[in-house]
């Protein structure tokens, strides 16, 4: 089987972890208004592993509908601190405030990943990893953010485990390609499993 696979996401590291598994795909970024339904997810009630859900399948499926042979790969990540979910920084003052938020606390990162094709969603998975964070300094946290603000600007939660973000924790429970934004192995499994990929 020879499937046009197609990543509707425009995340570098999404892209290079696909790419370093030995996939063949292309990009087309999905044009989804992600503030406004998460709002109403959120006004709903939703659990944050259905608003990561929905996101991926929204991105998937606006995407598939200009390529309907395609496999699309739609994504998003959530962090959920109890209840309170986090979106990308804005500005250095509000990763900082995220970050002291975070500290010496345990956060859930949730990484939602759906396959969109032949007109419907085939295949869905929710990765979820549980990370401890250590009670940083005021001063260690400002001189992060002014280091790393370029890069943690796209980054839920203002922090990138691979990158000065691990110095950030003490644990991590789960999947560390589920942290990158993919929970990798289980597509790669499905994408094997349907004969997308050589077994």
């Amino acid at each position: 089987m020879s499937d046009q696979i197609i990543l509707a996401s425009g995340s570098e590291i999404r892209a290079q972890l696909l790419k370093n598994a030995g996939l063949d795909f292309d990009v087309s970024v999905a044009r989804v208004d992600e503030d406004a339904v998460r709002a109403s997810l959120l006004a709903e009630t939703a659990s944050p592993r259905d608003i990561a859900d929905t996101l991926a399948e929204l991105k998937a499926q606006r995407v598939a509908a200009r390529h309907p042979d395609a496999l699309v790969i739609g994504c998003d990540q959530v962090l959920a601190l109890g209840p309170q979910i986090f979106n990308k920084p804005e500005t250095p003052a509000e990763a900082l405030s995220q970050l002291q938020s975070l500290r010496g606390q345990k956060h859930q990162l949730l990484s939602a990943a759906v396959i969109y094709g032949e007109g419907k969603p085939l295949w869905r998975h929710v990765g979820v990893v549980r990370l401890h964070m250590r009670d940083a300094s005021d001063t260690y946290l400002a001189d992060y953010v002014d280091r790393n603000w370029d890069s943690i600007r796209h980054s839920v939660g203002a922090y990138k485990l691979e990158e000065e973000g691990v110095r950030l924790f003490t644990r991590i429970e789960g999947d560390y390609f589920t942290v990158l934004g993919l929970p990798l192995l289980e597509l790669l499994s499905y994408l094997t499993l349907r004969g997308t990929l050589p077994s």
